[in-house]
């Protein structure tokens, strides 16, 4: 890394936001860069659990909310959400340029009068907007109370729910308005910011580190992959349900709140490996038939990580997806199978087309589709804009597209084309 050579360099007038740092995962990966580039700028969050991200991201002087003083609250705080917007909203007593990253409520941090404040965001809350579904379907069809004596128990938990979500959705709107500037991770996102808070967004694409994930071009190995944190909304029931009636292997990376429902639901073909190191995740991709990913994502890196290990993608044709993975049937180069809808019988039928086509898929072409979004093009985008603002401006599309050109990176245009 560069040594800073100026007070600017360093980021002693940089202030970042992050939700919350309790594990490595795709919106860490984001930040990090940020934190190479002004290792002397403050990092503002809700929650910190030394030692659980980066030493990039651990030297920076980082400031957590006073939930993070509950005893044990590592644990459970994600059940804390309502109590979220009362340690959010940071007061910046002084800085020359404010970042959030955020999908829950870094965003709402109030910079000083003047100060631009410019949020990359990951998505519009989902629990409150796009995703409610997903992610409180599931225990309000499981109530003790549904069907019962006491079925209006349930009504009244369903009442609550709803009045906290329209609160959180009224709270969410308001503090998007201390953003000056938004970035969104896809187009999908893009929209989304839109829809919620009528606001534009500028898409910068998150980094991939292509250089990391490599491929090896050894011949690839009978069994299916999933690497994830095993949330609700990811929907890996499907998949552990399509490869037990394939009677085909599943390997499970990751952990989470899902894990031991997924795993009552398994049979002998899926095996779970649990939190896996980067090069165990590596190894894997670089010797699966595919990956699995049958849930609705905002952008997605693992994915591209997939592809930059040769391996295709068999997933949901929704979200981030559509915009990283090239499809069978609408690309001369195909890097992966997407299927319409969220059942076992659409995943697979894509198992299945991908086996038969399998002789389609070229794992050089699918190297090609992930460098697209390297790290050197995400740093060169991203600075480039936050430069930009700090001198008081807003790069267009098209002066990103220039900076791309001058740093020698290829065109994202037409990338999912």
């Amino acid at each position: 890394m560069d040594r800073p050579d100026s007070k600017a360099e360093a980021g002693r007038g940089i202030v970042l936001v992050h939700d919350w740092l309790t594990g490595m995962r795709g919106g860490e990966k984001c930040l990090e860069p940020l934190c190479r580039r002004w290792p002397q700028a403050q990092l503002w969050t809700l929650f910190y659990r030394r030692g659980s991200v980066s030493p990039a991201i651990e030297r920076l002087r980082i400031r957590p909310s006073w939930l993070n003083r509950w005893p044990g609250v590592h644990h459970y705080y994600r059940y804390l959400l309502p109590l979220m917007p009362l340690a959010a909203g940071w007061r910046i007593p002084r800085a020359e340029l404010v970042i959030s990253l955020s999908h829950a409520v870094a965003k709402s941090a109030q910079p000083p009068p003047g100060v631009p404040h410019v949020c990359y965001c990951f998505t519009p809350m989902r629990y409150a907007w796009h995703m409610k579904e997903a992610y409180f379907a599931a225990s309000g069809n499981s109530s003790a109370f549904s069907g019962g004596p006491l079925r209006w128990l349930d009504q009244v938990k369903t009442w609550s729910r709803e009045r906290l979500l329209e609160a959180l959705r009224r709270w969410d709107q308001a503090a998007a308005v201390r953003v000056t500037h938004f970035l969104a991770i896809s187009h999908t996102v893009r929209q989304r910011i839109w829809d919620c808070y009528r606001r534009e967004a500028v898409v910068i694409y998150p980094p991939v580190d292509t250089d990391f994930y490599t491929p090896t071009f050894q011949k690839r190995e009978p069994f299916y992959l999933i690497v994830s944190a095993l949330a609700p909304y990811k929907r890996f029931d499907l998949a552990i349900a399509a490869c037990e009636r394939l009677r085909r292997r599943l390997v499970i990376i990751g952990t989470g709140q899902e894990r031991r429902r997924l795993q009552a639901l398994a049979g002998p073909f899926t095996l779970f490996l649990g939190w896996q190191p980067d090069e165990v995740v590596r190894d894997y991709l670089r010797r699966a038939q595919a990956l699995l990913f049958p849930g609705e994502e905002d952008f997605g890196i693992v994915p591209l990580e997939a592809q930059a290990c040769g391996c295709p993608v068999i997933g949901l044709g929704r979200g981030g997806l559509t915009e990283t993975v090239l499809p069978l049937g609408r690309s001369r180069t195909p890097t992966g199978v997407l299927f319409d809808e969220q059942t076992v019988e659409a995943v697979i039928e894509a198992i299945v087309q991908w086996e038969r086509h399998r002789e389609a898929f070229d794992p050089h072409q699918a190297r090609r589709q992930a460098l697209r979004f390297s790290r050197q093009r995400y740093e060169a985008e991203m600075f480039a804009y936050l430069e930009a603002v700090r001198c008081g401006r807003q790069p267009t599309c098209s002066e990103l597209s220039a900076e791309d050109r001058s740093a020698g990176l290829p065109s994202l245009r037409s990338a999912a084309a």
